[in-house]
């Protein structure tokens, strides 16, 4: 078991390392951004990046979850057929939706409160979303082979080809809003090209309706699911300013931002994680495998969740360049809804982790149900607790919604694809993080605030120690890894 789970360890560094560099690259954009766009000229940026968050869901209508499901089976059809069936089918899709958008742009950029000056970003987007499109599957192939080095060294390529374009075509040419859109469409329509030898490998015209019925009954249930999941990650803005003002969105925003590095850590999880266990799920030890990969996401993001809600402030107060922080003094202020958001992703990421179930078993006709009743429950509690709670009351709704997902998604997985998760183990964590979470809230020195931090996080590790979280299995492993990184260097000198 330990070299599989080593494997999906291994796998989800190389794909973090992509993601990490990724959003480092796409976030250094935004203020790039604010210095040669007006506030309306950036307005019309997000507000058409929005549109295609959710046109993107409608042109794969969840094809990727499809293909990767039934070529790790491949109990219909071959391994090209595999490919080739979701791929042709997003091609005639694709090229008809953006046709549509291409020959109704004025319209729809009326429709959207796109201004009429930019009309031509609507086109530039019809056509960034085909070539996205077309790129879903053959990425997906990527990660079900496990090519995971070349998967992330594409996803970098698209992401330095975007900020390089951006910086030409705005700096040099002076092409503004356009010239974002056009580094979107060159970005994308390079990765596709750098993806041609794995569509040429991989395609064939051999055709097989059966195949493409069994992957649209598993894939159109997804559609209303992902367009939830997407309601749940941004209604919560609109809602705060509605019941608050510009500036608490604004202060929200930015703290909001900093929960980041637990949603880098359950994406680059996520990426790994599908292939892993669609091709694992046959085998004997599965299901005993799958709940131990549940314990250790849940220790890794509890470890993460600590370590950042407990220097937060450090973090972002200390000055690093000229005595300006990462953050401005004005934004301080919404800091105390940092841990709540952390909390919240590591709710996602342990529902990414129970959802195995569903996939593996197609039952994904039960997501839509699962994802409405978070996506509710997020509205519900934003009117709720916004008008006592402020820009906390909105945190606390995301967090409520994401837990909500994942108590529902156990009590419906459990009856499709019953686990026997590690909850003595599980339980062991919460104590300790309850302890320390006790600790940190009540007991606040006014001096070594560093070290009495550092030892609250060795004093959650020491708590697990004491309740004998950890296998000694898992211990012997460990001190086998230590060892072989202290003898790696003696092993290098001797050899030279």
């Amino acid at each position: 078991m330990f070299d599989k789970l080593k494997k999906l360890g291994t796998d989800t560094a190389i794909y973090g390392i992509s993601t990490v560099v990724g959003r480092f690259l796409t976030f250094i954009l935004t203020p790039f951004y604010t210095h040669f766009l007006s506030r309306t000229e950036l307005g019309v940026v997000g507000n058409v990046y929005a549109y295609i968050a959710f046109f993107n869901i409608l042109y794969t209508y969840g094809m990727e979850a499809a293909y990767m499901r039934y070529v790790a089976t491949l109990e219909m059809g071959t391994k090209k057929q595999n490919f080739s069936v979701p791929f042709l089918s997003i091609l005639c899709t694709s090229v008809l939706f953006t046709l549509t958008i291409l020959w109704n742009a004025v319209t729809l950029a009326d429709a959207s409160g796109v201004p009429p000056d930019f009309t031509s970003i609507v086109a530039y987007s019809g056509v960034i979303l085909l070539l996205d499109a077309l790129a879903i599957v053959p990425f997906a192939s990527l990660r079900m082979e496990r090519k995971s080095k070349l998967f992330s060294a594409l996803k970098l390529w698209n992401i330095i080809v975007t900020v390089v374009c951006n910086l030409v075509f705005l700096l040099k040419f002076g092409w503004g809003v356009e010239g974002i859109f056009i580094s979107n469409l060159i970005a994308s329509a390079s990765t596709l090209v750098l993806l041609l030898p794995t569509i040429l490998k991989n395609i064939t015209f051999e055709w097989n309706t059966t195949l493409l019925k069994a992957l649209l009954r598993f894939s159109i249930p997804t559609i209303p699911a992902y367009l939830a999941t997407m309601m749940i990650q941004v209604i919560n803005r609109p809602i705060l300013e509605s019941l608050t003002d510009l500036a608490t969105v604004g202060v929200f925003q930015a703290n909001y931002r900093l929960g980041v590095f637990m949603m880098l850590i359950v994406s680059m999880f996520d990426f790994a994680w599908r292939p892993f266990f669609l091709s694992h799920a046959k085998e004997p030890d599965a299901k005993a495998m799958f709940a131990r990969v549940l314990t250790y996401v849940l220790f890794l993001l509890t470890s993460i969740l600590l370590t950042l809600s407990l220097f937060v402030n450090e973090i972002v107060t200390t000055p690093i360049w000229h005595g300006k922080s990462i953050v401005d003094p004005r934004f301080w202020s919404g800091l105390p809804i940092v841990p709540v958001v952390l909390l919240a992703y590591l709710f996602l990421g342990v529902s990414n982790v129970l959802v195995a179930g569903i996939y593996i078993e197609k039952k994904t006709k039960k997501l839509p149900l699962i994802t409405f009743i978070g996506a509710g429950t997020n509205i519900v509690s934003n009117y709720l607790l916004i008008p006592p709670f402020g820009m906390m009351g909105a945190a606390v709704a995301t967090l409520l919604s994401y837990s909500v997902m994942a108590i529902v998604l156990y009590f419906i997985v459990q009856k499709v694809f019953p686990i026997k998760y590690e909850f003595d183990r599980l339980a062991k964590i919460a104590i300790a993080v309850a302890v320390v979470g006790v600790l940190s809230q009540f007991i606040q020195p006014s001096m070594l605030q560093v070290l009495w931090k550092l030892g609250l996080l060795l004093l959650f590790v020491g708590l697990l120690y004491a309740m004998k979280f950890f296998h000694a299995s898992e211990l012997s492993m460990l001190r086998r890894l230590a060892s072989a990184s202290r003898d790696r260097p003696d092993k290098t000198s001797n050899g030279g």
